[in-house]
């Protein structure tokens, strides 16, 4: 253990071992049980004693997955749309006719999904209906606006907003690059993706003004909004960078706060749903509980082992659970 991690407090000896036994590439939770999303086939849930069931989701591999809390929907290589609920029932919800991979997924409240296969974005709402837009480039990101019917379709250059039930022309936020992923903020009042190279770039939507967030040594992979959407935490640096979005201009000529710092690069961030703190994943093994007030952290995992590719917490962010590139997996009571 380095001496880092010597010196602030530890919860490592309430981490519950969870037996996955395969690469995992996320983790959300129905309820209370943690469904451990694989890279290949395989979604493994742990109820809260440990126990571990298994459920064939894919033919292949598992290349994106997005959740609501009452179900996850995940995209493959086989080129379908699967949802997979609490009681470890799954549905096939499209298949692409081309059977093309399903690169990304998103859910909307109302239990509308959006789905990609190369240039194209799907939506298929509550009652079944199919509609679909083709971008200019292979899509990126996916990503429902919270409020309305709204989708924001991340690709080459930019991001296009598509209104699926209107017939109104999709508008189109420019900005040159490749954008690999893309979120709304809580408060429906900004846009960010995250950029091939290592970089974010941001809209404000009132007027479409740029917001550069740059300076990453890394490309980010992770992102997470604070309970209050009030930051935006991100991976890609060896300190946990978090963007304030608490006035009209977000993070226009402001810098961000840099918590947490370790001789390892931040892999993977969640916040806490309603508390002022995060959990951290490093790409050492490290898991760090982190307060934004005054970067106070807690030990949750020491390091030692492949990155930490999945964190998440429960509705009551009472449970965080998380994964490692090498299927080492585990639950925290907190």
């Amino acid at each position: 253990m380095s001496s880092e991690q010597l010196s602030i407090a530890s919860m490592t000896d309430r981490v519950k071992p969870v037996a996955v036994g395969a690469p995992i590439t996320g983790v959300h939770f129905l309820g209370d049980l943690a469904a451990f999303v694989c890279a290949e086939e395989k979604i493994a849930v742990a109820a809260a004693d440990g126990e571990v069931s298994r459920a064939d989701v894919h033919g292949g591999a598992i290349l994106c997955a997005a959740s609501d809390g009452k179900r996850i929907v995940t995209g493959g290589d086989d080129g379908k749309v699967i949802a997979f609920n609490a009681k470890g029932e799954t549905s096939v919800l499209a298949t692409d006719a081309k059977r093309r991979w399903i690169d990304n997924v998103a859910l909307h409240s109302d239990g509308t999904v959006a789905w990609s296969a190369g240039k194209t974005a799907s939506i298929r709402s509550a009652k079944g209906e199919e509609k679909s837009f083709d971008a200019p480039s292979t899509v990126g990101g996916l990503a429902f606006a919270p409020k309305g019917l709204r989708v924001a379709v991340a690709h080459y250059n930019g991001v296009t907003l598509w209104f699926p039930n209107m017939a109104a022309k999709p508008e189109f936020l420019e900005w040159a690059g490749s954008h690999l992923s893309v979120t709304f903020s809580p408060d429906n009042k900004f846009l960010v993706t995250a950029m091939h190279e290592p970089a974010l770039h941001g809209w404000r939507l009132a007027d479409n003004r740029h917001m550069r967030m740059s300076g990453y040594p890394g490309r980010v992979r992770s992102m997470s909004w604070s309970a209050g959407g009030k930051g935006l935490a991100t991976s890609g640096a060896d300190t946990v960078i978090i963007w304030p979005f608490n006035s009209k201009d977000g993070p226009m000529g402001k810098q961000p706060a840099m918590l947490a710092p370790l001789q390892a690069r931040v892999s993977a961030v969640a916040c806490h749903p309603k508390q002022e703190f995060m959990a951290a994943g490093y790409s050492d093994g490290t898991i760090l509980i982190v307060r934004y007030e005054d970067g106070a952290e807690i030990l949750v995992r020491r390091n030692g082992s492949e990155p930490v590719s999945a964190l998440g917490w429960n509705a009551k962010g009472t449970l965080l659970a998380f994964g490692t590139e090498d299927g080492d997996a585990g639950m925290m009571e907190f």
